[in-house]
């Protein structure tokens, strides 16, 4: 069993791989104990006394902010606001990305700055721990107020309502909280508010795919570089001078690991009739360099919010202040999520140009990479379902963060549609390790028909595994097994 304790800081991704883990669970640490309990009291006590309204604690929300709410009805308020705001709709969250979310929604409440019960954060522990999902749907968020109708979704199992995911059965939030005994919560006032306002939607989905993206970064390298030999390219434009005099980091680390992953080709060391490759291999540390910067400067933005307390208003007790500000406004990910969209598209799309050039019939290579072309089609259609999803990637870059659209009469008037950028850009990910794997295909291909020579040893083994689950292609076969083979293959990378 793996621990993660709420209290300790992340500072990078394999800090938040913790928490995929199958066997993790949350610890609430002593420090969030005592930050969360003394919130609540400051909250208590300033409810007592002060004879304004305090926005989302004793009043109406959005454009409802004016309406003041009667003591006895602030428990109701709340209540009120989670099953109002459950307004989910579209394909239903992955068990992946939900997990995160109650991880991400445990950490920021953990502050200390929103005025929640710990029995509140409590539970959100023990659904974490017991491998409780609540089922969320991946529209319904403009991403400006938190993601209010996903984190809605997600929190009526803690009131007895809405469904889980548990074991894989679907049970409805009454038969959960029956199961393990729990009486379902009754909300204090500003708690609603609290679950609900955040961004931890986006962040479950930011984080998922900063972690893949720099996964299948690494993988585009080592696939590139099978490519590039299989193609008989040269290796002079990775030359480390080459590129101190444009040094950009990831441009220098691209160059670095081409050269560790071909030393030792026979294939490479071998005379070379072309003079100079297609800008698909002989620009892949720029290409895959700017990739690797974009990816190192959005994981600090992710990492930043991870750590960062997004609901609203802001809770500062040492201060003696409750403030209604912005936290919960999802522009720093909706920009970077956008970013990385493009980012990874750009590493689909040379992948998928590298495949169109191994198929075409040059240096050597038979036109499709198939002995007997004509009869056979061999690799001509893998080829088309890679175009195919880059230039759907192309479309889901067009940028959901310069859009925006009035709410809440007005009131909520700028909104930075990161939920919608955060669906987009997982969408894209997941086809640039398709079309990978569609190049891996078409790199193992064509190095066979370079022999008896061999690439280099790191690469061989490469191959070699891979050549477990997808076979060398001598006349035509079904091919849509091979590719899934391919896909999973890279994904278990």
């Amino acid at each position: 069993m793996s621990i993660f304790n709420i209290d300790d800081k992340i500072h990078c991704l394999s800090d938040v791989k913790l928490l995929l883990d199958f066997d993790c669970k949350i610890v609430l640490g002593e420090e969030s104990k005592q930050r969360i309990i003394k919130c609540r009291e400051y909250l208590d006590r300033k409810m007592d006394i002060q004879l304004e309204p305090i926005y989302g604690i004793t009043t109406g929300f959005g454009s409802l902010c004016n309406v003041s709410i009667e003591p006895e009805n602030l428990s109701q308020l709340q209540t009120n606001l989670v099953m109002s705001h459950a307004c989910g709709v579209g394909d239903e969250v992955s068990t992946e990305i939900v997990k995160l979310m109650i991880a991400f929604k445990i950490k920021s409440l953990a502050y200390g700055y929103s005025g929640v019960r710990l029995e509140t954060v409590q539970r959100l522990v023990d659904f974490f721990n017991n491998r409780i999902y609540p089922v969320v749907y991946s529209q319904g968020s403009l991403g400006a107020s938190g993601d209010l109708a996903p984190l809605a979704n997600m929190s009526l199992p803690l009131l007895g309502m809405g469904e889980v995911n548990y074991q894989g059965k679907r049970y409805t939030g009454e038969e959960i909280n029956e199961m393990f005994g729990w009486q379902p919560l009754k909300l204090a006032s500003k708690e609603g508010l609290a679950l609900l306002n955040g961004t931890q939607f986006m962040l479950a989905h930011s984080i998922w795919c900063i972690y893949h993206a720099k996964r299948l970064s690494a993988l585009a390298d080592k696939i590139a570089a099978l490519s590039l030999d299989a193609f008989d390219g040269r290796k002079e434009p990775f030359t480390p001078g080459v590129h101190e005099i444009r040094p950009h980091s990831g441009q220098i680390a691209t160059a670095e690991m081409m050269n560790i992953y071909l030393e030792g080709s026979q294939i490479m060391e071998q005379s070379k009739k072309a003079v100079q490759d297609p800008y698909s291999f002989r620009c892949i540390p720029q290409v895959h360099g700017a990739a690797k910067d974009a990816l190192s400067h959005i994981e600090g933005v992710f990492t930043t919010e991870l750590n960062s307390a997004t609901d609203n208003p802001t809770i500062l007790p040492d201060e003696d202040l409750i403030v209604s500000a912005g936290n919960f406004h999802g522009e720093p990910l909706a920009i970077n999520l956008d970013f990385l969209s493009i980012a990874m598209a750009e590493l689909g799309s040379i992948s998928e140009r590298r495949t169109y050039q191994l198929i075409s019939g040059k240096r050597g290579l038979p036109s499709f990479l198939v002995a007997h072309s004509g009869l056979n089609s061999g690799f001509m259609i893998p080829q088309y379902v890679a175009a195919s999803i880059v230039s759907q990637n192309k479309q889901l870059c067009m940028p959901a963060s310069v859009d925006t659209i009035d709410s809440s009469q007005g009131q909520e008037d700028h909104v930075s549609m990161g939920a919608n950028a955060a669906t987009k850009c997982m969408k894209v990910v997941q086809n640039v390790e398709k079309v990978l794997a569609i190049e891996l295909m078409n790199a193992a291909q064509a190095l066979e028909f370079r022999r008896p020579l061999k690439t280099s040893p790191i690469l061989e083994d490469f191959v070699a595994e891979y050549r477990e689950v997808v076979p060398f292609i001598e006349e035509d076969q079904v091919m849509y097994t091979h590719i899934q083979r391919s896909v999973l293959f890279l994904h278990n990378q």
